[in-house]
């Protein structure tokens, strides 16, 4: 199989890469490296088990890489829901006009499959938890959430109109090894320069799904694999959830630390945008046979013992 993989020298497209490489795949990644690094690829640069290709979707010279490719594996954004408050431009043009981009390329040369990573933040404030796909109408409180939503609109559009399949992961928080944003990296960082005092955004009171990087590209592969045909949306996460509070407190035992005062900063939200309770109902990707071994607070323990190790 040939599968290009956008964003694959970041945090989750890195993973993705390794068990793809692992699973004999012929493997492109494309990676502007912004928010990545070839360092999260080095071993497979160096065996030339990959081929790399550092390009910004924004600009032209990849899209010849799609020829005779099986599936695309869209991964390629600016992860970070703050900063899309911050500047909303560049966070349209990553995410939202990067996928028009790539379903262009992908429906020229006929490629048949794309798997895109959304997120749970599509949801907005939810009533209903656990969340199903099925939830709507669908009313993100962010840029980056947007964003998303309207790559999922433009990915069923294509798919209705061209007979591509796809499969959408909607996910909560992925956490684990080479992540370089969110609460695990955000609090260990803060800590490093100051193990006495603790700055924990919102009332710490917020509650949400974390899930392991590994298990993450493990669902998506499996469902990759057992998908029906058409456009398909899938939750994926754990089936608790965890808040910041208990996060610090993890973070701090597993940093060996003690007597580390919190302080807050405040109201129910941590930053504009901030999802404040988000748990997702992941019984269809449990009907195709995937269910995550650990919970939330493991998935925690063992994301901060990862990063600590880095």
């Amino acid at each position: 199989m040939h599968g290009i993989v956008t964003g694959g020298a970041g945090f989750i497209g890195s993973h993705l890469v390794d068990c793809l490489v692992h699973n004999n795949w012929d493997v492109t990644v494309i990676d502007d490296c912004r928010t990545g690094g070839t360092h999260n690829l080095q071993r497979h640069l160096d065996t030339r088990a990959i081929t790399f290709l550092k390009k910004d979707l924004n600009d032209d010279g990849w899209q010849e890489s799609f020829r005779n490719a099986d599936h695309v594996f869209h991964l390629a954004a600016d992860p970070d829901v703050k900063e899309s408050a911050r500047d909303p431009s560049a966070t349209i043009r990553n995410n939202f006009t990067a996928t028009v981009r790539v379903l262009e390329a992908a429906h020229h040369h006929g490629i048949p499959a794309i798997a895109f990573t959304s997120t749970s933040t599509v949801y907005g404030d939810a009533p209903v938890i656990p969340t199903p796909e099925t939830y709507g109408p669908l009313a993100p409180i962010s840029v980056y959430g947007a964003t998303k939503l309207a790559s999922e609109a433009l990915i069923a559009a294509y798919c209705g109109t061209w007979g591509m399949d796809a499969q959408v992961f909607r996910f909560a928080n992925i956490i684990g090894s080479r992540s370089n944003h969110g609460v695990c990296w955000d609090f260990i960082q803060k800590l490093r320069r100051d193990p006495g005092h603790l700055e924990i955004l919102g009332d710490g009171r917020q509650a949400k799904s974390y899930l392991e990087v590994h298990a993450c590209v493990d669902a998506m592969l499996h469902v990759s694999g057992k998908s029906p045909p058409g456009y398909q949306v899938f939750n994926i996460g754990s089936e608790d959830w965890v808040d910041v509070r208990s996060i610090a407190d993890i973070v701090t035992r597993e940093m060996g630390l003690s007597g580390v005062e919190y302080r807050f900063s405040g109201g129910a939200r941590g930053w504009v945008g901030d999802v404040p309770r988000m748990l997702l109902s992941i019984e269809k990707v449990k009907a195709l046979g995937w269910h995550p071994r650990i919970g939330s607070q493991e998935s925690i323990r063992v994301a901060v013992r990862a990063l600590l190790e880095a």
